[in-house]
């Protein structure tokens, strides 16, 4: 486990990009404080932040159907677009920061553009995709994506999805050439070394298995060492819990009665990934579909171009499975553990509530791969079983919480709980989760050390300079900004539409 002192200012349990990003933050508003990472594995990076077990999308709502939402009266709605398209910037312009301070050498090491397609085929898709379309337009963001129903324009975008199509039904697309592909793994050790280099003590193989409230407001935990069995005490003036499915038990063993009642939902995740490099090389974009009716919104089939440590890789899915693990590499004991006299009558609630989401991942799970290769014919007609393999990706914990109105509800997204003194706060939920990760930080920061705040405030604007502004309010001010990071992260910047 490595020696360590017995009291840390920070603590930050879990080694993935939330802990390392506001590891980051921290070092750079208190540097003078001591910092101690706690990540269970023997790497970091490698649960929830791995390549292989997310998408990689760089969330900014260019391609994503589900946060337009459409209205009974027909309006297609982008106030939730504008939101995570507001969050990624400022992820871009903490990216840009880290590769400006050297921090990151190589931006192509984490981060690579690859265009984001919204996809619709049949009548009803395709129109909602045209008033879609029209609606993002007015909004800086939004301003230079295209649109096209053209079969020889798609073709030529997209080869695969065409080759081999029957052009009975209509179909349409939306591009953007502004989407990025991010490798939150690679990402996550490049902070978390530097954060290293920079003095925090970042101690792999070590399990925090207690989490209490000691005197003096500080708080106690239990940390393991994986290899050894050695056990010892740690106290810590703050802590933040960004440890996955696993952030759930940690907070209930902390007692704050702001996260009273939680509960969680596991969900796995699986993916056919190609293992034909010819495809593999032929396709360049992420491309995304609308969930199914009476699908969560997570369930968006989409067909990901990835770019992993210098490779490129092609990717469909996500197929929903279930696990009572609530990490990948978790206990099966993990949602037994979680049920409490104080959560038991949430999860009873949503249990009777949620009956078509179970049918539906008792469907999931139930589907051969002959299945699955048909859904991925709806993106690639001409798709051969042959060429693709079932993998196991990421392990989801959605949120089960009861509110004023009802004793539970599932909510699907992320969540930061805090407790009213700021002394503890950790993550909950997925979606969109890694790539609003710098947002996600910014705001915990501003919640938890409310005192300090407008003192560090200049200082985060110099990392992350639209911090405390709305740049889709402000199209001048959107266009330099985005120059900026374009600039020092090398992509393209995007072509307005004439």
């Amino acid at each position: 486990m490595g020696p360590s002192p017995s009291h840390v200012d920070i603590t930050l349990i879990g080694g993935g990009i939330m802990s390392a990003t506001l590891g980051m933050l921290l070092r750079m508003v208190r540097p003078d404080a001591t910092i101690a990472v706690f990540e269970r594995l023997d790497r970091v990076g490698v649960e929830s932040s791995d390549p292989w077990n997310n998408a990689g999308t760089g969330h900014a709502a260019l391609c994503e159907l589900h946060y337009t939402p459409r209205s009974v009266d027909g309006i297609v709605d982008i106030e939730k677009a504008l939101v995570v398209n507001e969050q990624f910037q400022l992820s871009l312009q903490f990216y840009a920061w880290l590769v400006e301070q050297g921090i990151a050498s190589d931006p192509r090491d984490f981060i690579n553009p690859v265009p984001h397609v919204g996809f619709g085929h049949g009548a009803r898709d395709v129109e909602f995709l045209r008033a879609r379309h029209a609606a993002l337009l007015s909004a800086p963001p939004f301003a230079h994506i295209e649109f096209s129903d053209d079969p020889a324009q798609i073709a030529d975008w997209l080869p695969l999805l065409m080759r081999g199509r029957q052009l009975d039904q209509p179909i349409a697309v939306t591009r953007s050439d502004a989407g990025t592909d991010v490798n939150f793994g690679a990402l996550s050790r490049i902070l978390l070394d530097a954060l290293a280099e920079r003095g925090v003590a970042v101690h792999t193989g070590s399990e925090v298995h207690g989490l209490t409230r000691a005197k003096d407001n500080q708080w106690s935990m239990s940390v393991r060492d994986r290899a050894s069995g050695e056990q010892r005490s740690v106290t810590s003036s703050f802590v933040f819990v960004g440890a996955g499915g696993a952030a759930i038990h940690l907070l209930q063993q902390s007692g704050i009665p702001e996260v009273r009642g939680f509960g969680g939902f596991p969900v796995s995740g699986q993916f056919l990934r190609c293992t034909n490099q010819d495809l593999i090389a032929e396709h360049n974009a992420k491309v995304y579909g609308r969930p199914a009716d009476g699908a969560p919104p997570m369930t968006a089939p989409h067909l990901d171009t990835r770019l992993i440590d210098g490779h490129r890789g092609l990717m469909f899915g996500p197929f929903a499975g279930f696990s009572p693990k609530f990490l990948k590499q978790g206990s099966a004991s993990d949602l037994l553990r979680s049920v409490h006299r104080d959560t038991l009558g949430t999860m009873l609630t949503v249990a009777k509530d949620e009956v078509p989401l179970t049918s539906y991942l008792v469907r999931q799970v139930l589907q051969s791969m002959s299945r699955r290769v048909d859904h991925l014919r709806e993106f690639i007609p001409s798709a051969s079983e042959g060429d693709w393999e079932l993998i196991q990706a990421g392990q989801r914990v959605q949120i089960m919480r009861p509110t004023a109105s009802k004793r539970g509800i599932l909510q699907f997204g992320t969540e930061v709980v805090a407790s009213q003194d700021g002394s503890i706060a950790g993550l909950l939920g997925a979606s969109p989760g890694a790539s609003t990760a710098t947002a996600i930080m910014l705001d915990l920061i501003e919640r938890c050390f409310p005192a300090d705040y407008a003192q560090w405030k200049p200082r985060l604007q110099e990392i992350v300079p639209s911090v405390g502004t709305n740049l889709a309010a402000d199209p001048i001010r959107f266009e330099q900004v985005q120059n900026r990071t374009n600039n020092l992260l090398g992509l393209a910047a995007p072509a307005l539409r004439a």
